[in-house]
Order: structure tokens, then sequence, then C-alpha cells
């Protein structure tokens, strides 16, 4: 049975975007154009900015320990190359991985899920990218039950069709949905299909798409009229984040949330 705060929360969520039309601004990374990506610092100007949601990307380390990082090494934005599923959460907390942004963020850390999840306000949310397998699940569970936060505030999202139904059979109140790139074949089909998605978000059991926006009206549309969610990424500047808007989409991914929040009058 669904407890009566979800069900009730998930009416006025539903029937919010319905009647008011704008969607959420999802800052990705943090506000990783100002600040650097995946920090307390970018999450915490993402807020100041006006973002009603933050995404960030979570791997687990050698020992266990779930942390904010987008790629599978750390060469991108530090000094040091170390390979996070192979390095303990001491080593890759010793990093500095603000100053390749600015100077001013210097000795910035690399931070674990539960110091980004206590800055997540009252009623905004965070969307979760699991850049890793099934592994990451029991933690993950672990750790959203121990946060303060209301299952409505986490919603899980990846590329791994696998990592989003284990998601939802451990945590069906929580939403998730199914990332997935697109792109054209040499006869010019897209891949994948749209048949092909619809499939694989109802065989997960996710609550709809998160996508490139880039992919044709006709299948943002058929996700929607078959009663899933369409969120997409990176939207960064006013004439697509306008045009996203009259497309019936529910969030959108930047690096740029004051500018976007603007745009849509929030």
């Amino acid at each position: 049975m669904i407890p009566k705060r979800a069900f009730l929360t998930s009416l006025v969520l539903f029937f919010g975007h319905l009647s008011f039309g704008k969607p959420l601004v999802v800052a990705h990374r943090g506000a990783s154009f100002h600040a650097p990506e995946n920090t307390l610092p970018a999450f915490k100007l993402a807020w100041e900015q006006g973002a009603d949601a933050i995404e960030a990307d979570f791997l687990l380390t050698k020992d266990g320990h779930i942390v904010c990082i987008h790629d599978r090494t750390t060469k991108r934005f530090c000094d040091q190359d170390l390979v996070v599923s192979k390095s303990t959460l001491k080593q890759l907390k010793a990093l500095d991985v603000g100053s390749w942004k600015n100077k001013k963020y210097t000795d910035t850390r690399i931070p674990i899920i539960s110091e980004v999840f206590g800055t997540v306000p009252e009623g905004k949310k965070i969307f979760v990218e699991v850049k890793c397998g099934v592994e990451i699940i029991p933690p993950l569970v672990k750790e959203i039950k121990k946060s303060k936060l209301e299952p409505e505030q986490i919603i899980l999202i990846c590329f791994k069709a696998e990592v989003v139904k284990s998601f939802k059979e451990n945590l069906p109140y929580h939403k998730a949905f199914w990332l997935s790139g697109f792109k054209k074949d040499k006869k010019g089909a897209w891949n994948p299909s749209i048949e092909s998605v619809l499939a694989t978000i109802k065989s997960c059991k996710a609550d709809g798409l998160d996508s490139q926006h880039t992919i044709p009206n006709e299948f943002s549309k058929a996700v929607l009229d078959a009663g899933y969610e369409w969120h997409a990424w990176t939207i960064n500047d006013v004439p697509t984040a306008k045009s996203m808007t009259k497309r019936g989409i529910y969030s959108i991914t930047t690096d740029r949330p004051k500018l976007i929040a603007s745009v849509l009058g929030k």
C-alpha cells in the first residue's frame, strides 16, 4: 500500500505540472558553469541560483563508500589519475578537485552522498545518477533511508535499465527514470527506436525517460502519450529552453540554472 503522504505528494506534483506547465530546473552537476562540477560549492550555488533540483553523479569506492563524481577516474580535474573503484575514500578525499575551475575553489573535496543529500533544502529535489552497476543499490538504499529527505525528493536516473529496475524493486515509492542517448544510423533511423524505448521503460518499471533534448518531437510525444514523464539534458540556451516548455517536458537539466530559471519565470 502506498503511504498516504507519498500518494498525496505525487498528486500535487502531477497536477501542479499540468496546471502551471513550468518544468523543473535541474542543475547539472550543480551550477557547473560557474563552480567545479559535483562539489558542495556547485550544489550550494545551484540552490542560490534558483534551481528546483540538482543532478549529481555517483560511484562506489574500493571500500564501499558512495562518492559524487562523474568519471571513473580523477584525471580530468586534478593532478592525480586514480580509478574510483580501486581507490579508498581516504585517497579520494585527499584530492583537490576545485582549483582546476578557479583558484577560489582550491582544496574543494569530492563529497560523499550523505554530504550532498545534506545540501538539499525542504521542497527541493536531487536526481541521483548512478554511474556504475547494481552493486551500488544496497548501500544507496541504506543512505537514502538514513537521510532526512522525503521519497519525492530523491529521484534515480541511470543508463542501465537493470539499475533502474533494482532501485524500483527496493524503493518503489521513489521515482526513477531510464537515461538514453539517441543517434541516427546510416539509413537515417533513430536508434534506439521509440518502440524499444517504451519497452525498456516498461520492463524496468521506470517512471519515464530522461534523454538528450535533441530527440524528435514524435519520440517525446510518444513517451508522454504512454503516460510516462519526459525529462531532458543538457540545455544551456534560452531558445532551446523555451521550445522545450512547449513539448510538455517535466524538467530541464542545465549547467546554468540561474539563466534557465529566469527564462521560465521562476
